[in-house]
């Protein structure tokens, strides 16, 4: 059982929430005041809107220190429709620029190439779903590899890419959805990887 601090109360926090809370975590959703639960988090689950991510977490620099720090989120501007448009952090990703300024934080990209109620039932779409997996601690990924299980991701959908600056790749996914929601609607999907 870990202690997990979960910031942004939005779909993808409460769904991480109450999934994690299900599967025998200690588990606090932080909003207005996210500074107290990230001090006493083993893990810290950002789940808020990527655009404006990287100036709360930096504000938490001290609590996050020696903390797990699992980014879920997308940095992009949003469309007339309030989808994602474009990258805020082009050549770069918000995973990677959290790392930087958060040096004594483990920072882990994942569940960001999915819509959020994969994230907790992957079982549940006809495919195998992927979870790609970025940072550079390797403990780091191994623990968070764990929370995925508690989420039901079988190890074989598990996809670690590497270090910290191969979540570029999986943060410019997000670019994809637009298009497939406009097609499909809000119908469950993941960016996947077939073999």
């Amino acid at each position: 059982m870990s202690t997990i601090a979960v910031l942004g109360n939005g779909r993808v926090g409460s769904n991480l929430a109450q999934a994690l809370t299900r599967a025998g975590h200690e588990v606090t959703v932080a909003d207005r005041a996210p500074g107290a639960a990230a001090r006493t988090a083993q893990i810290v689950i950002n789940a808020t809107p990527g655009a404006g991510s990287l100036e709360r977490l930096t504000a938490l620099r001290e609590e996050l220190r020696d903390t797990i720090l699992v980014d879920v989120s997308n940095a992009t501007t949003d469309g007339p429709d309030g989808l994602p448009a474009n990258l805020i952090y082009s050549g770069s990703s918000l995973a990677e620029r959290l790392q930087h300024a958060l040096p004594d934080t483990h920072v882990v990209k994942t569940l960001n190439t999915m819509l959020f109620m994969v994230m907790t039932a992957p079982g549940k779409l006809s495919t195998a779903p992927t979870a790609y997996l970025s940072g550079n601690d390797e403990q780091a990924k191994k623990t968070v590899t764990g929370l995925l299980d508690d989420l039901g991701w079988d190890p074989a959908w598990i996809e670690d890419l590497g270090d910290i600056t191969t979540a570029r790749a999986t943060e410019a996914m997000i670019l994809v959805v637009p298009h497939i929601i406009g097609r499909n609607g809000f119908t469950p999907f993941a960016v996947s990887l077939a073999r």
